[in-house]
């Protein structure tokens, strides 16, 4: 499934139950990133982490590619002066303004460069379509990554892979993403790892325990903030804390009863 553009966005945001679909919407651009489209996404962001009726994300673009990376003739002043910043009540969509209790899953095609690669490295889970190409371009511009590839991408591709890439600056295809870990599944097409992306995040908005996903998230983020011995001691006090919860006692109910959960996020 691909949501119908919106003329008016640089970002669509389009509900589907608990799963909240945002789309980079500039494909005559090749969705490079303007600061509008910058604050429309952090606002995106935020209604996510900040909606209690909303369980799961979708990232993914509009058009051909999923972005050329940012519209340096619109951004490159406040990028000169570091001040690229999130929108009023929105949230980073790299990911580096604090802990997140909401999972994203991203699908991309075409162009994957640059901040196109670190939005990737902070979904949580990514699909891409055979044609994707990708590059950490920033050294070819005299700068280097500002996104999150500098620590993400080592951390889930291993040191050498991203190395390889990063330090160079050259492009790579799917077939080597998914081989690195950069993403997890391949799809024909961007239709393709489009709805395969929905598919995934209506999974864990169907049939996952809300308030499990986000001690997943909170056990995964302790860990890599805090080391593993500070997530260990959180891990028995926080399944009696779930266990106590109506979806705790839920999801006990419906072992019982050999039947999925209903689950509430309560």
């Amino acid at each position: 499934m691909s949501p119908t553009p919106a003329d008016a966005a640089e970002v669509t945001v389009e509900r589907d139950g608990h799963v909240l679909l945002m789309g980079l919407n500039r494909p005559a651009k090749r969705n490079a990133f303007t600061r509008r489209m910058l604050t429309e996404l952090s606002a995106a962001y935020g209604l996510l982490e900040s909606d209690d009726d909303l369980w799961c994300g979708v990232l993914f673009a509009h058009g051909d590619h999923f972005t050329g990376g940012l519209d340096m003739v619109d951004v490159g002043e406040e990028l000169a002066a570091g001040k690229l910043g999130a929108a009023e009540g929105g949230r980073d969509p790299w990911r580096l303004d604090g802990p997140w209790t909401k999972p994203v899953v991203a699908a991309a095609q075409g162009w994957v460069m640059t901040l196109g690669i670190e939005l990737l490295l902070a979904a949580d889970i990514r699909v891409a379509a055979q044609d994707a190409r990708f590059a950490q371009l920033e050294v070819r511009r005299g700068i280097y990554p500002f996104g999150g590839a500098t620590f993400r991408f080592p951390q889930q591709a291993g040191r050498g892979n991203a190395m390889r890439w990063v330090l160079t600056g050259e492009e790579f295809d799917a077939a080597e993403a998914h081989r690195i870990g950069l993403v997890q599944e391949l799809a024909a097409d961007g239709p393709a790892a489009i709805e395969r992306a929905t598919q995934i995040a209506r999974v864990i908005a169907e049939k996952s325990a809300p308030l499990g996903v986000r001690a997943v998230l909170g056990s995964a983020h302790l860990a890599q903030e805090q080391g593993e011995r500070a997530a260990i001691g959180r891990l028995r006090p926080d399944v009696a804390r779930l266990v106590a919860t109506a979806d705790g006692a839920e999801g006990i109910r419906s072992f019982v009863e050999r039947r999925d959960a209903a689950f509430t996020g309560r």
